[in-house]
């Protein structure tokens, strides 16, 4: 025991520097975080580091579901319907190509969204609307512009571990097990990975709501986990959703 007026030193001092479990990512050139839209090649970590807050993934877009379907309700709106756009990563698609997806499936490629609702296991089904799937795909053929895919969507509720990378801070499995895992997921007809589409396609399906997923893909995972595409090209590719669904949108409003 120290005695009265001795310096002690505090727990969680400065040399207690956070460690990975994950032996891939001290061996990288560069390190993109994607989401903080940051780089180790192009910025201060040590300077910038703080705390940051996002809205993705399942629950953020459950919140909103809940409340966009009853303010639909309320409004009293008929006819509805919803489609999600957004970016992805592809599965043996190059960057750029836009994903209308059919099914949404879990990590396990079963086409359901589990909650768990007072203790007890719910399972909610996932399919999306078949004729604005190929409403959607005639969009494309309209415009021409990029290449365009129907596939099954993988949702899952993690972008580290959750999609095989191997770049999170936790990583238990070699580069082999990734892509044998992507692989059975192509072969299972998935052509991209996000974090929203399955609880999005159920709560639509549960509340009688026609619905679409539409999302650009930004990397072939079979090729890397980070992306490599510049800047200037990828707000191309961000766009690109917005392109086809805007033009679904005028050709509804034209037959109207």
């Amino acid at each position: 025991m120290a005695s009265p007026g001795a310096e002690t030193e505090k727990p969680g001092n400065h040399n207690d520097f956070v460690q990975l479990c994950n032996p891939h990512v001290a061996a990288m050139k560069e390190d993109v975080l994607y989401h903080f839209s940051l780089s180790t090649s192009t910025h201060d970590f040590p300077t910038m580091f703080g705390d940051v807050k996002h809205g993705m993934g399942i629950p953020s877009i459950a919140i909103m579901l809940h409340e966009l379907i009853k303010l639909l309700y309320h409004a009293r709106c008929s006819d509805v319907t919803l489609i999600r756009i957004g970016t992805s990563g592809g599965i043996g698609l190059e960057p750029g190509s836009v994903v209308i997806t059919r099914q949404a499936v879990d990590g396990c490629f079963k086409q359901e969204f589990e909650q768990i609702v007072l203790g007890k296991r719910v399972v909610r089904n996932t399919h999306l609307d078949d004729w604005l799937v190929q409403e959607l795909v005639r969009c494309s053929a309209d415009l021409g512009e990029f290449p365009t895919v129907v596939g099954n969507t993988m949702c899952t509720l993690d972008f580290y571990e959750g999609q095989g990378r191997l770049d999170g801070a936790l990583c238990s499995y070699a580069e082999k097990d990734k892509q044998e895992y992507l692989r059975a997921a192509y072969e299972a007809g998935i052509r991209n990975i996000e974090m929203e589409s399955s609880v999005f396609a159920a709560m639509c399906n549960a509340c009688g709501l026609r619905a679409a997923v539409v999302c650009v893909t930004l990397l072939n995972r079979l090729e890397g986990d980070q992306i490599s595409s510049p800047h200037e090209v990828l707000a191309e590719y961000q766009q690109r959703p917005q392109r086809l669904v805007g033009h679904f949108i005028k050709k509804c409003l034209a037959a109207a």
